[in-house]
């Protein structure tokens, strides 16, 4: 006989107040600015350069993937299957990756900064830090990889002092197919 009964299991008072609770705002707040001022710092300064993105744009990232490649080949930090991955998709077509990097990182830090589709911005900021990690670069990138985590958690109040509490409402979720949070 098959049971039909949904169990819902109660969120915990510390989940529900960080991700669901406006007044986590101003601790997402802090947190977006932070982790957005340092994507925004990264892609201004690769916006500008031209070896990411004027006439020499790709110099500089094929320098990057030839570092992992090097550390691929010393059995160093970076997997074979990435380094396969940067090798035969990312260097053949460097130039757009690197304009794809700078304007990525950019837009990551302008998204997080003024708080407008925070859980999205936060998301892509994961996924280049992920990538960064992956190519065996480790400075700022696990930091920021999970505050990003916590932020792409945090979608619905993350943005709260930011654009996304008027973005969101009118913009609604995919799965309610309403305009409303």
């Amino acid at each position: 006989m098959k049971n039909n009964k949904t169990i819902v299991i109660p969120e915990n008072p510390v989940s529900r107040f960080l991700f669901s609770d406006t007044r986590s705002g101003l601790f997402w707040l802090i947190i977006r600015l932070y982790v957005g001022f340092e994507w925004l710092k990264a892609g201004w300064g690769k916006v500008r350069s031209d070896a990411w993105t004027g006439e020499n744009a790709g110099t500089a990232l094929q320098g990057f993937i030839n570092g992992a490649l090097t550390k691929a080949e010393g059995g160093g930090d970076v997997s074979g299957w990435y380094a396969s991955f940067l090798e035969n998709t990312v260097l053949p077509n460097a130039e757009v990756f690197s304009v794809m990097v700078a304007y990525g990182e950019l837009l990551v830090g302008l998204g997080l900064i003024l708080g407008l589709l925070t859980g999205i911005a936060a998301f892509f900021g994961a996924l280049m830090n992920v990538s960064f990690l992956f190519a065996g670069t480790l400075s700022a990138n696990p930091l920021l990889f999970i505050l990003a985590t916590w932020l792409v958690l945090a979608w619905k109040v993350a943005g709260w002092y930011g654009l996304d509490r008027w973005a969101l409402p009118k913009l609604g979720t995919p799965w309610t197919g309403r305009k409303s949070i």
